[in-house]
């Protein structure tokens, strides 16, 4: 088991509905991981949906918001390595990410998912969930909880009970 701290940043591009986000929130908590929001939000951070889907653990999430997706980028300057695009269009499945110190997992807004201008930036980078077909996509909240412990697969984030 690796004993190196894992660096995760977990961005939501878009999200629009408080609930899934709080959900979000309250996983990146659990893991250490830093949950940035791209803008325009769906809704107001002081929702109480929000409050009420993160608990009590809302006010210590380390977030960060940004006005759009280019100060994101240029702020944390990720390596084309660590970067992955979460969209169903994807031809490469989550289970081939190598597990690096760093990583940033990047998803898109509940009913559109990443914006086109995006994804043409970083062709190289996408990952897809594997679904039945049964369904368009999962839960936001879901998906980012399978991806994020995913890229800690071979880290121990502890035990905190």
């Amino acid at each position: 088991m690796c004993r190196v701290k894992a660096e995760r940043h977990v961005v939501l591009v878009h999200p629009e509905i408080p609930w899934n986000t709080g959900c979000v929130g309250r996983t990146c908590l659990g893991v250490g991981a830093t949950l940035h929001l791209v803008e325009p939000l769906g809704f107001s951070l002081s929702a109480k949906e929000v409050r009420r889907a993160g608990l009590d653990y809302w006010p210590r999430v380390s977030l960060q918001v940004w006005p759009d997706f280019a100060s994101f980028m240029d702020s944390m300057k990720p390596g084309q390595e660590e970067i992955l695009f979460f969209t169903k269009t994807a031809s490469r499945t989550f289970r081939d990410i190598i597990p690096l110190k760093r990583m940033i997992l990047v998803f898109g807004s509940e009913s559109r998912g990443l914006p086109p201008e995006i994804l043409a930036s970083f062709t190289g980078q996408h990952v897809h969930i594997p679904i039945h077909d049964s369904i368009r996509s999962l839960n936001l909240s879901t998906a980012v909880g399978i991806g994020l412990f995913e890229s800690m697969r071979g880290r121990d984030p502890g035990h905190g009970w």
